[in-house]
C-alpha cells in the first residue's frame, strides 16, 4: 500500500519570464501610519517652504537686477531710419532720461513724444538694446504731395496729412490745388479729407502718369482733375473705382495718342479730346 504523498510547504519560485498568479507575491507593505505619516507631511510641507523661499529670493533678485543696480542703465540712444530729422532732433524728442533703469524706459510715451513733438515721425519703434541702451527705430512720412502756402510749401503724405513745411518744393512731387466750392461737400468732408482723397487719387494711378503728373485739382470730393505734362488733363472724378479708372486710362492714353483731354469718371465709358 502506498504511502502518504508528501507536500513541499515551500512556494515555488517563479521561472524567468512566468507570470505571478494574482495574489501570490508577497503582501504590500502596510502604509505609514500614525508618527511615521506626519513625520513625512513636515518633511514635504518644509520642501515647499524652502522652494517657496527660494523663488522670492530670486524674484527680489532680479527686480533688484533690474530696478535698483547700477549696470543696467540708460546710457546712449541710437537712431536708425531716419532721412531728413537729424539724430539730435529725434534724441532730444524722446527725451528718455539718461542714466533711469532700462526696464523702467517706458517705450509708449517715448513713441508718443516723438509722433507729436516731430509730425515727420510717421512710425517709431522703441528698443531696449539690453544692457544699457535704447534703439530708435524711426519711419518718417514721404511727401506725395506739397500744397503751396505764402513763400513756403506743405508737405502732404500718402494719407492726405501734413507734417512739414519747407522752403522749396520737393522735386518731382506734385502740387495739390485745393478749390472746393462752398457748398454741402465741403462742410461734409473738410479739407482733410479732400487732402487724403487727392492722395487716393494719385496712388490709384499708373507709375508712368504718376511721373508725369504736375498738379493735383480737388474742387470737391467727387472732382478731382489730373494737370500733366504737355498741357494734357485728365478728369477723374472721386476716388472710387480707382483701380479700374487707373487701367482705362492707360488704354486710352494709347488708343488717342497725341489727345490731350481724358475723361475717366465713369470707366466703363471713357472719352478722349483734343488734337
Amino acid at each position: 500500500m502506498a504511502g502518504p504523498i508528501k507536500t513541499d510547504a515551500r512556494r515555488k519560485r517563479p521561472e524567468p519570464g512566468e507570470r505571478r498568479a494574482p495574489g501570490s507575491g508577497p503582501p504590500a507593505a502596510p502604509r505609514p501610519r500614525g508618527p511615521a505619516r506626519l513625520l513625512g507631511s513636515t518633511r514635504r510641507l518644509r520642501r515647499l517652504l524652502v522652494a517657496v523661499l527660494v523663488l522670492a529670493v530670486l524674484a527680489g533678485a532680479g527686480a533688484w537686477l533690474l530696478h535698483g543696480s547700477p549696470w543696467l542703465r540708460v546710457e546712449k540712444v541710437t537712431v536708425s531710419g531716419n532721412r531728413v530729422l537729424t539724430d539730435g532732433e529725434l534724441e532730444r524728442a524722446a527725451a528718455v532720461p539718461e542714466g533711469a533703469p532700462l526696464a523702467s524706459v517706458d517705450a509708449s510715451a517715448v513713441r508718443s513724444r516723438l509722433t507729436e513733438l516731430l509730425p515727420r515721425v510717421g512710425e517709431v519703434e522703441v528698443v531696449r538694446a539690453w544692457p544699457n541702451g535704447i534703439s530708435l527705430k524711426v519711419t518718417e512720412r514721404r511727401p506725395e504731395l506739397v500744397m503751396e502756402r505764402a513763400d513756403d510749401y506743405v508737405e502732404v503724405d500718402g494719407e492726405g496729412v501734413r507734417f512739414a513745411t519747407v522752403r522749396q518744393p520737393p522735386k518731382g512731387v506734385p502740387h495739390l490745388v485745393l478749390e472746393p466750392e462752398k457748398n454741402a461737400s465741403l462742410r461734409h468732408f473738410g479739407r482733410a479729407r479732400l487732402r487724403a482723397e487727392a492722395a487716393r487719387v494719385l496712388g490709384d494711378v499708373s507709375p508712368q502718369v504718376r511721373k508725369e503728373t504736375r498738379t493735383v485739382r480737388v474742387r470737391s470730393y467727387d472732382s478731382v482733375t489730373l494737370e500733366l505734362t504737355k498741357g494734357r488733363t485728365v478728369m477723374w472724378g472721386s476716388g472710387e473705382h480707382g483701380s479700374a479708372k487707373a487701367k482705362t486710362l492707360t488704354s486710352l492714353m494709347k488708343a488717342a495718342d497725341g489727345a490731350d483731354h481724358f475723361d475717366v469718371r465713369v470707366p466703363s465709358a471713357p472719352a478722349a479730346s483734343g488734337s
